[in-house]
């Protein structure tokens, strides 16, 4: 008994899995559906043939991608439904440079009803998602980074106007103009820093939530996060605070001193 290579159950979190030699293997999804635990029984009805009924044990659970599947041997599906060694279906790797030969022979063998080929299926999907996801990405990483600008600006432009006659009086006390930039916004880029792993773990958090929120029957998302996605998200925020930091000492190098100290506190 040889696993199989080609047409596998993969489970998201453990991968390729073996089936058991005797029983069902259903979708985690499908056994919550019908209330059903490894070693329970189900009773299938085929619908097509003779229609036979049969009570099969639940041998295992898969958490799968896709669908509501159930999986089974096709020697005990052979035993289960008293019948001979037929298939529905074939999954085969061939040559390349053989690709031509094997259509024409498949066109000349009418039992066959139809031939699905992987990679251009991969090719046909991975090019309508790229479309799609290369644009949903680029709106998105706008937004963000138009959302972080705003925040770090605002923030910045209050603690000025906050602190703008304690760094007029600096400047007259004799500091410079990149001394006082270097006390507003160096705290500035503290509290960036600061804030930059607590965002991590709250985006973290956020998004198994959306995730958890998208698993229904057809598909289940899982939820992957890369080391690039973090770094572009830190280069993200990390690019807003600079250019806000740069319109904020522009303010700097413009305050009027004489009309900040004459300021009525």
């Amino acid at each position: 008994m040889t696993e199989p290579l080609l047409m596998r159950v993969v489970d998201r979190s453990q991968g390729a899995m073996a089936l058991p030699a005797d029983g069902l293997v259903v979708s985690q999804m499908l056994g919550d559906i019908l209330g059903v635990a490894v070693g329970d029984t189900l009773r299938v009805e085929v619908l097509e043939g003779r229609r036979p009924v049969r009570d099969v044990r639940v041998a295992g659970m898969v958490d799968d991608a896709l669908g509501l599947q159930a999986y089974m041997r096709l020697e005990a599906l052979h035993r289960l439904l008293r019948e001979g060694d037929v298939v529905s279906g074939t999954a085969v790797t061939i040559d390349e440079a053989e690709r031509g030969r094997f259509y024409a022979a498949v066109k000349a063998m009418p039992a066959i009803a139809g031939v699905a080929m992987r990679d251009e299926a991969l090719a046909n999907f991975r090019d309508t998602m790229a479309e799609h996801m290369d644009l949903s990405i680029f709106i998105n990483v706008l937004f963000a980074a138009i959302i972080a600008f705003g925040v770090v600006y605002n923030s910045a432009r209050i603690s000025l106007s906050e602190r703008s006659r304690e760094l007029a009086s600096l400047r007259v006390l004799g500091f410079t103009r990149a001394e006082i930039s270097l006390i507003l916004l160096g705290e500035i880029a503290i509290l960036t820093v600061l804030a930059l792993p607590i965002g991590v773990g709250i985006g973290y958090v956020l998004g198994q939530l959306i995730m958890a929120e998208f698993t229904n029957e057809v598909y289940r998302l899982s939820f992957v996060v890369n080391p690039a996605t973090i770094a572009w998200a830190w280069l993200t925020v990390i690019a807003a605070t600079v250019v806000s930091g740069l319109l904020v000492r522009r303010r700097l190098d413009r305050l009027d001193l004489i009309a900040v100290l004459k300021t009525p506190e």
